[in-house]
């Protein structure tokens, strides 16, 4: 037994991998608490599609991936706040437009461009190709947007729960969202050789969304996120090395099948144990109608 858990940390790369892979679901675990809270699972996934060319572009010009891809990450979202603004189309309309837009740019970038880097790597990860300084970089940028996070999290909590009430009291509610979507780009970059672009998109859903159908509280919903992606890369790291198989692929595999888990037997919200308390209750008492359930009856615990 104890073989199957120490076999593979003999060698670095796999070291380097389990690192990056535990460090990079922990932020977007944290991360996706709040945009599965305010509804901008969506935004999560136009940004990791839109930060594609800039990968590419910084690899044309020599320059760090992480600057194009922030830089990029970031014209995403103008340009989906510019279309929506300044005009009547609906915000997901603009969102499918401008991702999709540049997600297609970035392909036909990469088919352009002449390299002996594998540039799709970064499209489906390549955790098991992360050199030292990728993961002082990926731990730089997790610790930076985590602790953004946590020094901010009142104001954050308060944004996501009640936007005219922030506005009211005199907090500003734009800065407020800028700033929680350039640390949806900086987390996006974070994750980008750990999952790659079209899987990250999962780890930036999935936790929050688990977590959110086993707990009342904000609190205690961002430790059970953190700690539900933190096992699904250790899983998901040990099991592509000891069944060969992709290992961004099984740290999503392993983080859904959590999820499923708590959609069926979570004790408060999950469907099993909801049909069985619909059941022992008397007709009699039975309501008409069911009030429709917000998602965010997630009471904050700051």
């Amino acid at each position: 037994m104890m073989e199957i858990l120490t076999q593979p940390l003999e060698f670095t790369f796999m070291q380097h991998a389990l690192a990056a892979a535990i460090i990079s679901s922990v932020v977007c675990a944290l991360l996706s608490c709040w945009l599965v809270l305010m509804g901008w699972s969506l935004m999560g996934e136009a940004v990791a599609h839109s930060i594609l060319p800039g990968i590419v572009l910084a690899h044309i010009f020599g320059v760090p991936m992480a600057v194009g891809a922030f830089v990029f990450g970031m014209l995403a979202v103008l340009l989906i706040g510019g279309i929506s603004g300044g005009s009547t189309l609906k915000h997901d309309t603009s969102i499918g437009v401008v991702f999709t837009s540049l997600f297609a740019l970035g392909l036909v970038l990469i088919s352009r461009t002449p390299s002996e880097t594998h540039l799709t790597h970064i499209l489906f990860g390549n955790v098991l190709g992360i050199s030292q300084a990728d993961l002082l970089q990926t731990a730089g940028l997790g610790l930076a947007t985590v602790a953004v996070l946590l020094a901010l999290r009142r104001s954050l909590v308060l944004l996501a729960f009640d936007k005219i009430h922030a506005h009211t009291i005199g907090m500003s509610t734009g800065a407020l969202s800028i700033l929680l979507l350039t640390l949806l780009a900086l987390t996006t970059v974070t994750s980008l050789q750990t999952l790659g672009i079209l899987l990250v998109v999962a780890m930036l859903v999935v936790p929050g969304a688990t977590a959110l159908l086993l707990c009342r509280r904000f609190g205690p919903m961002l430790v059970v996120a953190a700690v539900s992606a933190g096992a699904s890369a250790i899983i998901g790291v040990y099991a592509s090395y000891w069944f060969d198989t992709s290992t961004g692929g099984s740290i999503v595999l392993t983080q859904s099948a959590q999820f499923a888990l708590a959609y069926f037997f979570a004790p408060a919200k999950g469907m099993i144990p909801r049909m069985r308390r619909g059941r022992r209750r008397p007709v009699a008492s039975r309501p008409t109608a069911q009030p429709r359930r917000s998602p965010l009856d997630v009471k904050d615990s700051a």
